[in-house]
């Protein structure tokens, strides 16, 4: 698959407006939303014209909306869009951003960590914690964090985590990958969205959508998620499966910046595991 295929060529291409449209509008179930499913459709999802009936606006105008010759779209019109297509909350401000109308701060990604930060990851102890940049590049990792994915053979710092992600092998050590997967692939679409100027992103997302066939998938599939919280498995080589619950904090600085922490209430088979990691290493 070439980057042509997949029509990355500038970091533009893949917070588009339109293309965003088009890949929602196509997981769209005509019979969920009462509309009758015609056995000739040459596509899936919803027709222009369907999407426009739902949302209340002419196809006329819903056309130029997608190949982006409405300028200006009001709050209005992007609210009923994003209602026709089951947007949640994160998505409708994703739209809302593409669009134009979230007047946000330019962001000022960086990959040097502060002072402040860093000494609060030095100071979590009992649990891993990590902090990674918009691309997902690990820029710093506490003790416990480097024995639980260094069990995996990882090189944490300097890498880019959804690369190691994206490996065949990272199957095994994340029972629940698919929805690691789909968790690091939305977040990378907002992040894109926020640092449209990034060249290093739009490198990022072309390289894997070539390489790793589920990424490109997942990418289409057009989902927008931040910070998640959750629990989340591992299958670590030396104590078996940890369930962890797991924390995600944006920076509150436009660097782009994610800290993650992943924890377990004391007496859990979680806590115990991590107490044993700890104490090995």
């Amino acid at each position: 698959m070439s980057s042509d295929a997949i029509g990355i060529h500038k970091l533009e291409d893949v917070v588009d407006l339109g293309k965003f449209l088009q890949a929602r509008r196509a997981r769209v179930n005509p019979a969920e939303v009462g509309l009758p499913e015609h056995d000739r459709r040459r596509v899936p999802g919803l027709r222009r014209e369907e999407l426009a009936l739902l949302a209340g606006v002419s196809v006329d105008y819903y056309t130029r909306l997608e190949q982006g010759r409405a300028k200006r779209p009001s709050d209005q019109v992007l609210d009923a869009v994003s209602r026709a297509l089951g947007l949640d909350e994160a998505t409708r401000r994703h739209l809302h951003r593409l669009a134009g109308m979230t007047r946000l701060e330019p962001g000022h990604p960086s990959a040097e960590l502060g002072l402040p930060l860093r000494t609060m990851l030095e100071g979590i102890e009992a649990f891993p914690a990590m902090v990674s940049n918009h691309r997902k590049d690990v820029l710093a990792t506490n003790r416990m964090m480097r024995l639980l994915l260094g069990g995996f053979g990882w090189s944490l710092e300097g890498a880019n985590f959804a690369r190691l992600l994206f490996e065949d092998e990272s199957r095994e050590f994340f029972p629940d990958w698919e929805s690691v997967a789909a968790e690091t692939v939305a977040q990378l679409r907002k992040m894109a969205a926020l640092f449209p100027e990034d060249a290093a992103m739009a490198a990022l997302i072309g390289e894997l959508s070539i390489r790793h066939r589920r990424f490109s998938e997942l990418w289409a599939d057009a989902e927008v998620v931040d910070c998640i919280q959750g629990e989340v498995r591992f299958d670590h080589p030396l104590v078996g499966v940890l369930r962890l619950h797991k924390e995600q904090f944006r920076v509150a600085d436009g660097s782009g910046q994610l800290l993650v922490t992943l924890s377990a209430a004391p007496g859990t088979d979680g806590y115990e595991k991590l107490a044993l990691l700890g104490a090995g290493g």
